[in-house]
């Protein structure tokens, strides 16, 4: 395969993504404001459907976190990229398949940090940046949550 036909088919992969992350996100933000009658259905998604666009335009941030807090930029190929990218579809869609709610962004973390372990080895990781980016503040969010809620109620 010549390297344009592979970066298309990355390119046509990340809208496979995109669309995964929106209608897999846009389920977990508004099935609250939907299930209470909050919001109608159509409602619900058209606003989360703006603000994920606005989103996009507002920040990088996860981006930024991504390109260069967690793997070696080096030996990152567009394969690795590709493999990554499926790796979030599927845990996406898996998720969704069995109603478990989960993040897109965290399921393309996890999809190129696999990917590039299985290209260039652990080493390519940057591990100290995965652990106090990614696992440490997921593993405190819901204690901070459960925190708040309880001073809030």
């Amino acid at each position: 395969m010549t390297k344009d036909v592979i970066i298309v088919l990355v390119v046509i992969t990340a809208l496979g993504f995109d669309f995964t992350n929106g209608f897999h996100d846009t389920g977990n933000a508004m099935a609250t404001s939907i299930a209470t009658g909050a919001l109608p259905p159509r409602v619900a998604v058209a606003i989360s459907g703006v603000l994920n666009l606005v989103g996009a335009f507002l920040s990088l941030a996860v981006a930024a976190t991504i390109a260069n807090g967690l793997v070696q930029t080096a030996d990152v190929t567009v394969t690795v990229v590709f493999a990554g990218l499926v790796g979030g579809i599927i845990w996406n869609l898996g998720t969704w398949l069995f109603g478990i709610p989960s993040s897109s962004s965290h399921a393309l973390i996890g999809g190129v940090i696999g990917a590039t372990i299985a290209a260039a080895g652990g080493d390519a990781i940057k591990w100290k940046g995965l652990f106090s980016k990614v696992i440490i503040p997921a593993g405190l969010s819901p204690i901070i949550a459960l925190g708040v809620a309880a001073i809030g109620t």
